[in-house]
C-alpha cells in the first residue's frame, strides 16, 4: 500500500463519519421538532379550554376527552402540571426512551 492509498482510506473514513454524524443531527433535530408539536398541541387544546369555559383544564385526559387531542401515547410523554384554573399549566413532552441531557 502506497502514500496515496492511505490517504484515499483516510479520506474515505473521515467522509463517512461526517455522514454519520449529519444523520444523527437531522435524526435530532426532526425528533426535536415533532417533541415541540406535540407540547404545542396540548398547549394550544389547554387555551381553547380556557376561551371556551373560562378555566384550564386539570388534565390531559380531560383534553382528550372534551377537545379531541391526540398524540401518540407509546412515543410521548407528557407531563401537565395544572396548579390554577386560572394560570396555563407547565406543559412538559418527552420522546419515550429518550435520554435526557443531566
Amino acid at each position: 500500500m502506497n502514500r496515496r492509498d492511505i490517504i484515499k482510506l483516510v479520506l474515505l473514513a473521515l467522509v463517512l463519519v461526517l455522514a454519520v454524524v449529519l444523520v444523527n443531527r437531522i435524526d435530532f433535530a426532526q425528533n426535536t421538532a415533532e417533541t415541540d408539536l406535540v407540547r404545542d398541541a396540548v398547549r394550544n387544546a389547554a387555551v381553547t379550554c380556557y376561551a371556551v369555559e373560562g378555566a384550564y383544564p386539570d388534565s390531559v385526559e380531560y383534553l382528550r376527552e372534551h377537545y379531541h387531542l391526540a398524540y401518540d401515547e407509546s412515543r410521548y410523554f407528557v407531563t401537565y402540571e395544572a396548579f390554577a384554573s386560572n394560570r396555563i399549566p407547565d406543559i412538559y413532552v418527552t420522546e419515550r426512551g429518550a435520554v435526557l441531557p443531566s
